[in-house]
């Protein structure tokens, strides 16, 4: 069923999915420019998240910078898709997990705070369903910021392309991982956070600055469930390019109206041979169908040999895990 937004709601929304106000009484901030009480927005936050259109009020952390990620995929028969998605949903490092319509049917995204506990939550989901798994590592992110305009304007954030991962410092994993958890919608989530991290809320901010400052964290700010709010035909396009294509066509395919993530992953050699990938976020297949004939259009890629893989449904939807609990497989 698709949430309808009052016109406040949607502003609240889609003006708020980055920039989150590192302040000790953000919601204040966000009140005073959107000409409500602090309550208001309180109580219109925590009814969205209530409702299904917010997954958190927290952070999204670039992959493969304070932890590991990779895109897998698995083809499961129709017989097993239940039993096969509670295996791999099972799994904490899963932060993802979808239907896809093609032979490779569930895809989810593997994190850990280093590539071992990645490649160990594979080798478990592998051994524990008896099916081939496979690995797509991200070779180089054109767009991984999944934060778009709610209007259908196409509109993206901008993209960092420097990281500085030197300002890493003992603790910010624990930040890192509450933030992928989110933020309590409470009038100072900040201190809420500092004293359930025993950090006094200061230090907090000012590491969370360190970090967005320095594109570890890519966005803070408001995540938003975007198939609740009606954008629910997304398809994964999947492309076979040589690599010395790959530089030229990411970018312009990032810069098409409606593509809102693009990214190069590593080949399968003689099982899946597709590099780069993008998303289109649509709110119907035709609308999704019109984006992709203009991004072959208008980055010449009419005869270059790709699949649509549109999803069906969610499995899991949280955030990625760069901190392992105690206890926790290996």
């Amino acid at each position: 069923m698709t949430l309808h937004l009052d016109p406040v709601d949607h502003e609240l929304l889609d003006r708020w999915q980055c920039d989150f106000p590192l302040v000790s009484k953000p919601f204040s901030v966000m009140a005073r420019r959107l000409v409500l009480t602090e309550d208001e927005v309180l109580r219109r936050l925590r009814s969205l998240s209530e409702a299904g259109a917010i997954s958190r009020i927290g952070a999204t952390c670039r992959p493969n910078t304070a932890g590991a990620s990779t895109l897998a995929a698995v083809a499961v028969p129709d017989s097993r898709i239940e039993e096969v998605a509670a295996v791999i949903g099972g799994e904490p490092g899963v932060n993802h997990s979808y239907l896809r319509e093609n032979r490779w049917n569930i895809w989810f995204v593997a994190t850990g705070p280093d590539r071992a506990q990645v490649n160990g939550c594979l080798a478990r989901i592998g051994r524990r369903t008896g099916l081939e798994v496979l690995d797509l590592r991200l070779v180089r992110p054109f767009n991984i910021n999944l934060g778009f305009a709610l209007d259908g304007s196409g509109k993206l954030p901008p993209q960092r392309e420097n990281i500085d991962t030197a300002v890493l410092i003992p603790g910010d994993r624990e930040i890192m991982q509450a933030l992928n958890v989110g933020l309590e919608i409470v009038a100072q989530p900040f201190n809420a956070l500092g004293e359930q991290l025993r950090r006094p809320e200061s230090e907090l901010l000012q590491r969370i600055e360190a970090l967005a400052a320095a594109g570890i964290l890519s966005r803070i700010g408001v995540i938003v469930r975007h198939r609740a709010l009606g954008w629910s035909s997304n398809a994964m396009v999947v492309w076979d390019l040589p690599e010395e294509e790959i530089p030229r066509v990411g970018p312009a395919l990032t810069a098409v109206p409606g593509i809102t993530l693009c990214y190069q992953r590593r080949p399968v050699p003689g099982v899946w041979p597709y590099s780069l990938y993008c998303m289109i976020h649509a709110r119907s297949r035709v609308e999704a169908m019109t984006v992709l004939d203009s991004a072959c259009d208008e980055v010449g890629l009419r005869d270059v040999p790709h699949q649509v893989l549109f999803s069906v449904r969610c499995f899991k939807q949280t955030g990625a895990r760069v901190l392992l609990e105690k206890g926790a497989a290996a």
